[in-house]
C-alpha cells in the first residue's frame, strides 16, 4: 500500500476558505479520480516560524504505478485550481510513502 502525502502551510488570511475548498471539493475530486480509496486531513502540531497552519493530506492507493497513473493523467489538473485559488499563501510538498506494518 502507498501512501500520498501531501503536506501545505496554509496562510491565516485564506485558511478558511481554503479549509471549505478541501473538504467540500478538492480531497472529493482527488478520490474521484478512482486512483485513491481513503483520504485522511490531519493537522500538523507544529508552529512554524513562517506562520500559518500546516496539515497532512494523506491519500491511500494500491500502489506506486497507480500513483505515477495519478500523476499523469490528473495531478496538474486538480493542482492548478489550488495554485489559482492561493497562490503564494499555500505552500505544499508531497512525500510518497510506503506502508511496511501496521500494529
Amino acid at each position: 500500500m502507498i501512501i500520498y502525502n501531501v503536506t501545505v502551510n496554509i496562510h491565516e488570511s485564506v485558511h478558511d476558505q481554503w479549509m471549505k475548498w478541501m473538504q467540500e471539493k478538492h480531497i472529493k475530486e482527488v478520490l474521484a479520480t478512482g486512483k485513491f480509496f481513503s483520504a485522511r486531513m490531519v493537522k500538523v502540531l507544529v508552529e512554524e516560524e513562517m506562520g500559518g497552519t500546516t496539515y497532512s493530506i494523506q491519500y491511500t492507493t494500491d500502489s506506486k504505478a497507480t500513483l505515477e497513473q495519478y500523476y499523469l493523467e490528473d495531478a496538474p489538473r486538480l493542482r492548478e485550481e489550488g495554485q489559482a485559488l492561493f497562490g503564494d499563501k499555500m505552500l505544499a510538498f508531497r512525500t510518497e510513502l510506503e506502508l511496511i506494518s501496521e500494529h
